[in-house]
This record gives C-alpha cells, structure tokens and sequence, in this order.
C-alpha cells in the first residue's frame, strides 16, 4: 500500500495492516480495503463521541490521534450504531456492511488475542449482516464457444489464450495478469498459480490450453518488452494491467450480446467452476483446489442445480407418469 496513503493513520492502525500484509500475507487490496474500513469507524468514533466539531465534513476528520485508550471505550453498542450510520448515512448496501463487521472482527481480534492491547473485545458478539444469496451467473457452453469463435484482430493469440484460460482454468484476474512466463510447464501439463496471501497452486493444463498457449507464445513479443517475466505483454510492452484484460473481455462479451447483462471477467471465473461441476462432475473438494479456496463453503455456491438438472430430477420420479385413474 502507498505509504502516502498512510500518513495520517495511527500507529496501532499502521502495525494492525503490517502485521496482515506481512505475516498474515494479505494482499494490497485486502490490506486497502481494511484501511477504508477502519478509518471510515474511527471517524465515525471520533464525531459520535463529541472529539471532533460536529460541523466538520466526515471526510475531512483526522484518525492521527487514534490511541488505545479511545479504543477501550468502544462499546457494542457504539458499533452497533455505527453499522446503523453507515447503512443510513453512507448507504452501504449488505455486502459493504458486512466487509465493515468483518474488518472491525479481525482488528479488534488482532488487539486482545495477538497484542494484548486490550483485555476486551467489543465486537466478540457482533452479527454479520446478512447477505442475501444468490447463484453465481454463468455462461452457458454455447456462449463460451460463441465467445471464444469471438476473439480477432492483432492481438487474437493473446485474447484468445486469456479467455480460454480463464473457461478451463477459473483463474482469477489478478492470478492471470500475474503469471509469468516460466510459470507455464507445457511438457508437464501443468501451470503455476499464485493466489491469495500469496498462497501457490498447481492447476492442470488441458489441451485446448495447451494449444491456446503454444499459439501466443509463437507470437508474443520479445523485442522492446519492459517485463520479460510476463507471460501476456499489453500493446505497450508492458505486463498486461488488470483493466486492460477487463476492457477486453467486456469487449468480446458485448460481441456477442452480453453487453450489460451482469458478465465479467469474474463471470469467467464462475462460469469455469459451474461448466466443471455440472458437465465434468468434477468432485467439490477437488474444485476446491483447482479455484484456490480456502474454505469448501466458498466453493460450494457451485453445487446449485440448473434448470435443465432440476426438470431431469423432476422427471425421474417414479410418480411422474402417473395420472388420476378416471
């Protein structure tokens, strides 16, 4: 994380985020995001508390002098209230209401049970908000076929090589814009994946990869390339960014008329693991592995049925072709 960006953050604040990034090994954007969180809270504290003129924008309060002594008068009830602020007030919809309980979970976890900064925890008995469930969306085999006969133009080898991985991979963007060359082992079958808190795996390498690979490999550039390491170059020469692998597969979905239907890249990702676990039936534990979850629970949002499943389901009961004798 930009050290500029910490520079008015507390001490425990800044020891809290080094201790996950580098022993917990969290990445940039976990460690952000624990940030954002918690300093939206202390302000919060700050104003809820009358330490701060109530006239001053939100925005613009100070955390600098967050201590542990303010942190030991942080009640339930205050964050109680301040789940109530942020739904009212900042219009944080479950999700972001429930990452904000989380964060405030794992700091003040970090403060009694790693530090002993506190003897009391004051969140030990907070809720998660709950999250309404819903099954990931997917693309159907069709359209994966019709988007990957989708990919042209100059950098087709490229395109199509990402797609495909993200369809039999199920990588994530940051785990696919972050593989390096000599991360893909072709004679083994195999690549090489760093996922979160740096965690590695091995995913297995199917032939339409394989091939998918071999093809841009053939055309990848070399001369001019800033990172060498890379395995996909962007039109600059540089490691392809993030935003860019975003751009261009919004752009092969709108090709085929998913334009603002709710496809993403992490779409591909879902889409992967429902085509493994519906069409390979694939065992949950062993898809597990291959997406590089930590929990099963993660994994199993996969499980759920599709329509055509349910109807097949529905009329293998023996009772379905009885009817009412006249």
């Amino acid at each position: 994380m930009n050290p500029l960006t910490l520079s008015d953050a507390p001490a425990v604040l800044k020891e809290f985020l080094g201790y996950m990034q580098t022993i917990k090994g969290k990445s940039e954007k976990t460690i952000q995001e624990y940030f954002f969180d918690l300093r939206t809270f202390f302000r919060y504290i700050k104003l809820s508390k009358g330490l701060v003129d109530s006239s001053t924008p939100f925005q613009e309060i100070s955390i600098e002098d967050i201590d542990i002594k303010l942190l030991e008068s942080v009640t339930l009830t205050d964050v109680f209230e301040f789940m109530n602020f942020v739904l009212s007030e900042k219009n944080n919809h479950a999700a972001a209401r429930a990452r904000k309980a989380s964060s405030l979970r794992t700091f003040f976890h970090y403060l009694t049970n790693k530090t002993g900064q506190l003897s009391r925890n004051p969140v030990q008995e907070l809720e998660t908000p709950k999250l309404k469930k819903s099954l990931p969306k997917y693309l159907s085999l069709e359209q994966c076929i019709e988007l990957l006969n989708s990919v042209e133009g100059e950098y087709k080898e490229r395109d199509y090589c990402i797609i495909a991985l993200f369809l039999n991979c199920g990588l994530r963007l940051s785990e696919l814009v972050n593989l390096n060359i000599n991360d893909i082992h072709l004679k083994e079958k195999l690549m090489k994946v760093t996922g979160k808190g740096n965690k590695e795996r091995l995913v297995y390498l199917n032939e339409a990869c394989i091939e998918a690979v071999e093809a841009y490999l053939r055309v990848r550039p070399v001369d001019g390339v800033i990172d060498k390491k890379a395995l996909f170059i962007s039109r600059l020469n540089k490691r392809i960014g993030t935003q860019a692998v975003q751009q261009m597969v919004k752009k092969y979905l709108a090709k085929i008329g998913l334009e603002g239907q709710g496809y993403s890249v992490h779409k591909l990702r879902h889409t992967a693991a429902t085509l493994m676990y519906q069409h390979g039936h694939v065992d949950i534990r062993v898809l597990k592995d291959i997406l590089g979850h930590e929990n099963l629970g993660t994994t199993e949002i996969y499980t759920h049925l599709s329509d055509h499943q349910m109807a097949d389901a529905a009329n293998s009961n023996p009772l379905s072709k009885i009817k009412k004798r006249e």
